[in-house]
C-alpha cells in the first residue's frame, strides 16, 4: 500500500499528545494535584494508541503491535483523562475506589487481550481491528471502560460548562469545556467510521479531538484566567 497524507495523521497525533503530556506533567510537578497525574498518563497513552496505528498504516500489521494498539487504545481509550476528572468531581475516598475498580477492569482486559490467540484470516494487511481475537468476549471489556471515560470525562466538562457559563467573569472556562467535551467525544465518532472500513476517519477524528482538548486547556490556563480560587476547583480537564 502506497500511504497517502493522511495516513500520516496518526504520527502527527503522537508527536502531539507526547508533547502535551510533558506540559501537563512539568504543571504535575510544579503544583501537585492527582488530577494532573492521571491527565498526563491520559496524554501518554493516547500517544502509545496513536503510534500503533501508525505503525501499522505505514509499516503493516505485526501481532504484538496490535496488542498494544487494543490495550492503549481500543481498551484504555479516554479512561485515564476521565479518571482525572474523577478526582476533581468526588471526593478522595470515592476517587480512590473508582481508581481500584478502573484499574482492575483495565488490568484484566490488557491481560486477556494479550493471551488471546489472533485469528491471521481476519487480519487486514495494514489495519486494525477488534475482530481478529478469537476470544470475541474481550472486546465486551473495552465499551465498559469508554463508557466510564464517556460519563465522567464529557459529562464532567458539561457539567462544568453549565456551571461556569452562569458566570460572566468565568464564561470563557465554560467555553474551555465545551473544547474538551466535544475533543473527547470525536475519536468515539471515527471509532463508529472504523466499523464499515473507513479507518482514515478515525485518524483525522483523533487529531481533532486532541486540538480541541489542548484549545480547552489553553483557555483555561492563559494569564487572564490566573484565578486560585478557580484553577484549584474546575471539575473538568480544563485545569492544570
Amino acid at each position: 500500500m502506497t500511504p497517502s497524507l493522511v495516513h500520516y495523521i496518526p504520527l502527527l497525533s503522537s508527536c502531539f499528545a507526547l508533547g502535551f503530556a510533558m506540559v501537563i506533567f512539568r504543571r504535575f510537578r510544579e503544583r501537585g494535584g492527582t488530577h494532573l497525574l492521571w491527565w498526563a498518563i491520559g496524554m501518554l497513552t493516547f500517544a502509545a494508541g496513536t503510534l500503533t496505528e501508525s505503525a501499522t498504516t505505514l509499516l503493516g500489521w505485526h501481532e504484538p503491535v496490535f496488542r498494544l494498539w487494543y490495550i492503549t487504545g481500543a481498551l484504555l481509550g479516554g479512561a485515564p483523562l476521565a479518571q482525572g476528572t474523577v478526582y476533581l468531581m468526588l471526593s478522595r475516598r470515592a476517587a480512590k475506589r473508582l481508581t481500584v475498580l478502573l484499574v482492575s477492569v483495565v488490568c484484566l482486559g490488557a491481560i486477556c487481550v494479550w493471551l488471546s490467540p489472533v485469528d491471521l484470516s481476519l487480519v487486514e494487511p495494514y489495519r486494525l481491528s477488534g475482530k481478529v481475537l478469537v476470544w470475541h468476549w474481550v472486546r465486551f471489556i473495552s465499551p465498559f471502560v469508554n463508557t466510564y471515560a464517556l460519563i465522567f470525562l464529557v459529562g464532567g466538562a458539561i457539567v462544568s460548562a453549565a456551571r461556569y457559563a452562569r458566570r460572566v467573569e468565568t464564561r470563557h472556562r465554560a467555553l474551555a469545556n465545551v473544547f474538551i467535551a466535544v475533543g473527547a467525544l470525536l475519536p468515539g465518532i471515527g471509532g463508529t467510521f472504523t466499523r464499515f472500513g473507513h479507518v482514515e476517519v478515525l485518524y483525522v477524528t483523533e487529531f481533532l479531538g486532541l486540538v480541541c482538548i489542548a484549545v480547552g486547556y489553553r483557555l483555561s490556563v492563559g494569564p487572564a484566567l490566573a484565578q486560585p480560587g478557580l484553577v484549584a476547583r474546575s471539575p473538568a480537564p480544563t485545569q492544570s
